[in-house]
């Protein structure tokens, strides 16, 4: 197991450094020149200059299958994220009050990455509940169409509205959708085969668009395999430079000392920003080897990493937030290689992972309940759990109950 000692000094340098400037830590790349733009306003000897200066192109598609080298010259083609893209629509006529644009900033903070609203007693905790769902119904006039909506049933009546189609078919359409739990009842009528076919077209998750493009963002770690193994790098060419002007000042005035000591400390911030950063890296590999080559993500803690390099569980719970690793499997969340609120010796991914295969796999005349994945989940990694956590799961990977499932297995023939 790799070991990272440092000197005394040096970690009473570092830990001074991250306490003041610890929000460099916690964003991620894209934000990073923006966050230094910030304090160059303040301090008039330091400059921001990026270090790339071709023009932006996505380089994830050239990904080669075991190298990831020789696509580090490209950036990637930044597009607004869901939430941006909703933020962008919160205006008048249809959110025409301050009190009603608050809100449904509100709403877009628990919408998950699918597109799905899930109410936060916390995020909402200022408004009644009266409020917060006359706002959220008017979600159904923004794009992308559906997003909004509490569950499957009503994203599909949300994005059916917006169809052009005749009253007897979207009639129809509206009926079978209501009634998902009894679709048999319906297949004998004339109408069901044009409705079904419109039901079809509907798009579920209501923000698929957004989750083919997750991988749209710019890695701080890259992971590189090729024939003499694994290796470890920062995307070092993305980063901002940290420019100090301090030519024929007096460096004795208080005021210019100042702020010369401020940049210096941001340097060192950032400095301690990418070593931490490349010590994850290492650490996540040697974890995760196995994965790096095709196997499957295995049980990783926080506070197994932060012991290894000498920092706080919240240290690296703030380094991981939002940052992203390139390998050859594609643009992964750090965050999904570590355990999170479920178990603290198994990781999410790893249990979301296993759902997925099992659900893949199942019988389509007998698809697996809730209670049956929870015995599948104790037995495979020898915890404890309740069903209600099982539920959270598959909501959040957008897969429906086993009665939904047997419907639409039923639907796709």
């Amino acid at each position: 197991m790799l070991r990272v000692k440092q000197a005394n000094t040096q970690k009473s340098k570092l830990n001074t450094t991250l306490r003041s400037w610890l929000g460099l830590l916690s964003v991620n790349l894209d934000e990073l020149k923006e966050n230094l733009e910030n304090f160059c306003e303040k301090n008039p000897f330091v400059t921001i200059e990026n270090r790339i200066k071709v023009p932006k192109k996505n380089f994830f598609k050239e990904l080669s299958k075991n190298s990831v080298s020789d696509t580090l010259e490209a950036v990637v083609v930044q597009k607004d994220s869901l939430w941006q893209t909703l933020l962008n629509q919160i205006n008048p006529p249809l959110f025409p009050t301050q009190k009603s644009q608050e809100i449904a900033k509100k709403i877009i903070e628990c919408i998950n990455d699918e597109g799905y609203f899930e109410y936060d007693d916390e995020i909402l905790a200022n408004f009644n509940a009266d409020e917060v769902e006359k706002i959220r119904k008017r979600f159904a006039y923004l794009e992308p169409v559906g997003v909004g909506a509490k569950d499957l049933k009503e994203s599909f009546l949300f994005q059916l509205d917006e169809l052009y189609i005749d009253d007897k078919n979207y009639e129809f359409a509206k009926i079978l959708i209501e009634n998902f739990d009894d679709l048999a009842k319906f297949t004998k009528q004339k109408e069901y085969e044009n409705a079904i076919n419109l039901v079809k077209k509907l798009k579920n998750p209501p923000a698929i668009e957004f989750i083919n493009d997750s991988a749209q963002v710019t890695p701080d770690i890259i992971v590189n395999s090729d024939e003499n193994g694994i290796s470890v790098s920062l995307n070092d060419d993305f980063y901002p430079e940290v420019v100090l002007e301090t030519d024929e000042l007096n460096r004795g005035d208080e005021f210019i000392a100042k702020h010369v000591k401020q940049a210096k400390e941001l340097v060192d911030a950032l400095e301690m920003r990418k070593a931490t950063l490349y010590k994850i890296g290492l650490m996540i590999v040697e974890y995760q080897y196995e994965f790096f080559l095709g196997g499957e993500v295995k049980p990783m803690r926080l506070k197994d990493i932060a012991s290894d390099i000498d920092r706080n569980p919240s240290t690296i719970s703030r380094a991981i937030a939002n940052k992203y690793l390139l390998c050859s499997r594609g643009t992964i969340p750090l965050k999904n290689f570590f355990a999170t609120a479920l178990d603290d010796d198994v990781s999410n991914e790893a249990i979301k992972s296993y759902i997925l295969q099992i659900i893949k796999n199942e019988s389509k005349t007998k698809p697996l309940s809730d209670l049956k994945i929870v015995e599948m989940v104790q037995e495979k990694f020898q915890i404890t759990m309740v069903r209600r956590t099982i539920t959270k799961y598959r909501k959040a990977l957008n897969i429906a109950s086993s009665s939904e499932r047997k419907r639409i297995y039923a639907v796709q023939g």
